[in-house]
């Protein structure tokens, strides 16, 4: 499919094809949210922890006799009724990795830029690597592009990307990230998606049937 390519000023810059199978397929919603859950799963770390009545410090000794005082028999201060006792049922650490086959990961990122494509809001912008490395100039090219008043953008580059990342390392809720390490919670995140010319080739040879 050709798609129309902007320079920094917002002007057509002409055409680039971008692969059907990558950016043009039919999206599969469930692989989509199937990848994105998987995702933030295995982001989770797992290290929380609570301490069961049998791991709190203290509780040793039976604080009051069994019976005749009146009051609910009790074996320990540490039971967890008790303020400072342990807790019952409370989070251990655990793994919450989950496994995805390749083609269905594969799938979701095809399906997932397939989206931006179709929605319109998927930008190929060429001469972004000119753009003097500063937070107004950065500012006023996004401003620019088509969708300006996006909420948040994505910026998808390809090779030495040094001076976009600082020029654009102060902007609020935009980020610049590597066509190698497209995934699905950055894409999905963020409502405007800007692909350098350098990067659509980079996306083809990793996504490309």
């Amino acid at each position: 499919m050709q798609q129309t390519m902007f320079d920094v000023n917002g002007a057509s810059a002409g055409e680039i094809e971008l692969a059907d199978s990558v950016f043009g397929i039919e999206p599969n919603v469930p692989v989509m949210h199937q990848a994105f859950v998987r995702q933030m799963a295995n982001a989770r770390q797992g290290t929380h922890d609570t301490k069961t009545r049998g791991e709190v410090r203290g509780g040793g000794r039976k604080p009051w006799r069994q019976k005749g005082t009146g009051r609910a028999r009790q074996g320990s201060i540490r039971s967890p009724q008790w303020k400072g006792g342990g807790v019952v049922w409370g989070p251990h650490p655990r793994k919450y990795t989950q496994a995805m086959p390749k083609k269905m990961r594969r799938l979701a990122i095809r399906s997932v830029l397939s989206v931006k494509q179709r929605d319109e809001q998927l930008i190929v912008v060429d001469g972004l690597n000119g753009v003097e490395p500063r937070t107004r100039e950065m500012r006023q090219v996004l401003a620019k592009l088509p969708n300006g008043e996006a909420r948040s953008t994505l910026i998808l580059v390809a090779g030495d990307y040094d001076s976009i990342r600082r020029g654009a390392s102060n902007l609020v809720k935009v980020k610049v990230l590597s066509a190698g390490y497209v995934n699905m919670r950055d894409v999905l995140t963020h409502e405007r998606l800007l692909v350098t010319r350098e990067a659509v080739d980079v996306i083809h040879q990793l996504w490309a049937q």
